[in-house]
């Protein structure tokens, strides 16, 4: 079925979540809702960095901007140098190949111990990369606190 602009636009962000398997090279099949995305809105090529528990992956449009803020507004923040030298330091350029992979560098498979059971979490403007057994601890902690979230839900206008 061909796309039309109204069935581009419910592509338009990164949602849901699924579980994935690391090939032995350390390959990662990016969903093909994930590869939609990239194809309609941006280019097939991700920005892979360490973040706080896990990889987040963000289309180069994308990252090119939070790098900008970075260098722009980052500066006038205290203590943002450590962040950005631990965030800028782990960054490596991911290009989708002919089967909709991405080689994670194994350095960064190192670092978040991600050996073969993956879960990519869609975060909207970007996606998340969690070693299996750290996204179920982290999921299960979430929900466990899941009200603290009810007053800044109350603010948006959500609840």
């Amino acid at each position: 079925m061909p796309r039309t602009k109204s069935s581009k636009s419910t592509t338009s962000r990164f949602r849901s979540r699924s579980e994935h398997t690391l090939d032995s090279k350390g390959r990662l099949n990016i969903p093909s809702r994930f590869r939609e995305v990239l194809q309609d809105h941006y280019q097939e090529k991700l920005m892979v960095t360490n973040w706080h528990k896990c990889l987040k992956a963000f289309p180069a449009k994308i990252w090119e901007q939070i790098e900008t803020t970075l260098l722009v507004q980052g500066k006038k923040q205290p203590g943002m140098d450590s962040f950005r030298r631990y965030v800028i330091s782990g960054v490596a350029d991911c290009i989708l190949d002919k089967q909709g992979r991405i080689l994670l560098p194994q350095t960064l498979r190192a670092d978040f111990e991600l050996k073969k059971d993956v879960v990519l979490n869609g975060m909207l403007d970007h996606f998340e990369i969690w070693d299996k057994a750290a996204w179920e601890k982290e999921r299960k902690l979430t929900r466990d606190k899941f009200s603290d979230f009810e007053q800044s839900l109350s603010t948006l206008g959500i609840l």
